[in-house]
């Protein structure tokens, strides 16, 4: 496969283990990220489509979704729909997309549908006929399946919600395995751009704990930006709102500005490195 191109940016969202906070993240760091000045698309892979209901698209909308995009029925820009924050869209998911598998399973390219998705709309950008992204956040199923293998291909690096409770470091192992299996096998760009630790209760001395075992087993892969428990941002989704525009103020959305900002300054470290 050839290169990945620099812009966008293109960030996997992935934890096989479900409820750590993962769509909450997507959503909200990409919210976050928009707010500073990104132009940020995210994907959402999830069959379940909670990213998409996060951001206010209603089911009755979602014309074309990833999974057209991925079986090959449409380009990217087909299922491209705006939301209600600005420079932020989303390409929204169905259920349909629990019938992936078995329709591209015998494909020889069944772990590149994503990738090439995506390249093929940043020629058409360069083109000058399509929106530019800097930012592309890949909400993943929580499961390793030929979903997440599409979104590991596609990216450039992994970012890992890791909730803060007892069995957190339970299956990190199996997640970074399969990452290092795509990097081998399908994609050598691949690398994890950071752990963010979600859900923390400091009134909870279990989470303070928890948030010491990660730093002391992950060092520097673990993000300096915690995401508390916030009644505020649970609440978020049922109004079809990312966090940020529910409540600025609550401590969840001053922590995804936080976290956006400390991806941003990781990135250009990385590019620095790069160039």
């Amino acid at each position: 496969m050839n290169r990945l191109p620099l812009s966008p940016r293109v960030l996997s969202l992935a934890n096989q283990k479900g409820g750590v906070g993962k769509t909450t993240t997507a959503i909200n760091l990409g919210t976050a990220l928009a707010a500073i000045g990104e132009e940020v698309l995210i994907i959402d892979l999830d069959p379940q489509g909670n990213a998409s209901t996060g951001l206010g698209i209603d089911r009755k909308s979602r014309k074309v979704s990833t999974y057209d995009v991925l079986i090959g029925e449409a380009e990217l820009r087909e299922a491209l729909v705006p939301t209600a924050v600005p420079r932020l869209t989303v390409a929204p998911s169905t259920l349909d997309n629990l019938g992936v598998e078995l329709e591209i399973a015998s494909s020889g390219d069944r772990a590149y549908r994503l990738r090439k998705a995506i390249a093929r709309h940043v020629e058409a950008v360069e083109a000058g006929g399509e929106k530019h992204f800097t930012y592309v956040l890949i909400d993943c199923p929580p499961s390793l399946n030929l979903l997440t293998i599409n979104a590991l291909s596609a990216s450039h690096s992994i970012l890992v919600p890791l909730q803060c409770e007892f069995f957190a470091l339970e299956g990190l192992s199996q997640l970074l395995s399969t990452v290092e299996q795509v990097k081998r096998s399908l994609n050598p760009e691949l690398g994890i751009h950071g752990i963010v630790l979600t859900m923390y209760d400091g009134r909870n001395n279990l989470s303070a704990q928890v948030v010491q075992d990660v730093r002391t087993n992950m060092g520097d892969a673990v993000y300096e930006t915690i995401i508390p428990r916030n009644v505020r941002v649970s609440e978020a989704p049922s109004y079809g709102k990312p966090a940020l525009l529910y409540d600025l103020k609550c401590s969840g959305s001053q922590a995804y500005l936080k976290l956006a900002s400390e991806i941003i300054q990781r990135e250009r470290r990385f590019r620095a490195v790069a160039a």
